[in-house]
């Protein structure tokens, strides 16, 4: 399971690859129960073995995001719901500095 979620992130390209990582170690230095596993081919980030959230890239523009799986209970103004009921995304842009503050703010609301 590790040599497979390592290869999702070193199959990226740069910027995409380094910002994937730098997310990965704000979202597990979040709390000392953040594990990562991964489901469905993505990283997926757990909390006392619920799921939190997940990194993914769009299919379009190849930027990653990070997808809430319960984003309905999050309000912040950065996140879109689109057409999910459930779940709700942050985009990132890989060629500007993360906005680490506001990553960490929606990632404390997801674990209360």
């Amino acid at each position: 399971m590790i040599e497979q979620l390592n290869n999702y992130y070193l199959t990226k390209e740069e910027p995409v690859r380094g910002c994937l990582l730098a997310l990965r170690y704000i979202i597990l230095n979040q709390d000392k129960n953040m594990t990562e596993t991964q489901k469905w081919g993505m990283p997926c980030f757990c909390f006392k073995q619920k799921i939190v959230c997940y990194l993914w890239t769009d299919k379009k523009t190849d930027e990653p995001y990070i997808l809430f799986a319960e984003g309905k209970y999050i309000e912040h103004i950065e996140l879109e719901a689109g057409h999910r009921s459930r779940m709700k995304i942050l985009r990132l842009n890989s060629n500007l500095d993360l906005p680490k503050v506001t990553i960490e703010n929606i990632l404390q609301q997801a674990l209360a």
